[in-house]
């Protein structure tokens, strides 16, 4: 019984839900088990062969489960699919010592990504941003999607700002069509104690990933750097809105708006 129920777990996330509805429709129409050989054919293309024939297989040992409980066991397994999807997927990044021990993802792969994910618009936050090849030449692919690029990065000191290099000057130099946002002139005055440290990029409000890391070559190849990919869910949608929130507020504006 086991088995069949991991089987029709995976069919309800790797399928269409859709698909799904239509296969268990179908599975609802037949008398038993032994009239599932004729369906197949009816399934379309692109089904997992292997796992098609595990169900059978899996169903055939517990012949006394009805087809019209399987056909209910698919339609909620794709239910409980959906939902998950919405609540999010997580995954750890990191960039250091590798043990081996646990799988995680390098910063810089994640990173392009993420930004390679992007069809609408991509939002990136850090307190300072070098020049990175393979970063550079995603956004520079992105730009060609029509991906609108945003930063928001910490002011050079000649700025009010922390940093002695002006990320900004070359961010825009680097990427004309962007829009680059640090603290306003009013913020700087009101936050002559803080910066911009956060950093994050967030594609299309669906895919965001939180780190420690800074958009440099140093974090992305030297330093110890842990962050986190979330993959829908209302975290990404959320941090978009905080962060348009705050530049409609006028806490950040545009380079060279002050």
């Amino acid at each position: 019984m086991k088995d069949l129920l991991a089987i029709i777990a995976e069919l309800g996330i790797e399928l269409h839900p859709e698909r799904i509805n239509t296969i268990a429709d179908k599975i609802a129409g037949i008398d038993s088990v032994e009239h599932f050989a004729l369906l197949k054919p009816t399934f379309g293309p692109n089904i997992n062969e292997t796992t098609l024939s595990q169900f059978d297989a899996a169903w055939k040992k517990n012949e006394t489960i009805t087809p019209q409980e399987v056909a209910i066991a698919l339609k909620s397994a794709s239910i409980t699919a959906i939902e998950n999807e919405k609540r999010g997927k997580t995954e750890i990044v990191w960039t250091g010592p590798f043990t081996g021990k646990v799988p995680v993802r390098h910063t810089e792969q994640v990173l392009c990504e993420v930004i390679n994910h992007a069809k609408r618009d991509i939002f990136l936050v850090s307190f300072v941003a070098y020049e990175i090849d393979t970063v550079i030449k995603a956004m520079r692919n992105a730009i060609g999607r029509n991906v609108q690029i945003n930063f928001l990065l910490e002011p050079s000191i000649d700025d009010g700002g922390k940093v002695s290099q002006n990320s900004m000057k070359m961010m825009k130099s680097l990427f004309p069509s962007a829009n680059i946002y640090s603290w306003s002139e009013k913020s700087i005055k009101e936050h002559t104690n803080g910066a911009i440290h956060a950093k994050c990029a967030v594609a299309d409000s669906e895919l965001a990933f939180i780190t420690s890391a800074n958009l440099t070559t140093a974090a992305m190849e030297r330093n110890i750097e842990l962050g986190i990919l979330i993959r829908g869910g209302r975290i990404p949608s959320e941090l978009i809105k905080h962060l348009n929130s705050l530049i409609n507020a006028k806490v950040f504006e545009k380079f060279g708006v002050f």
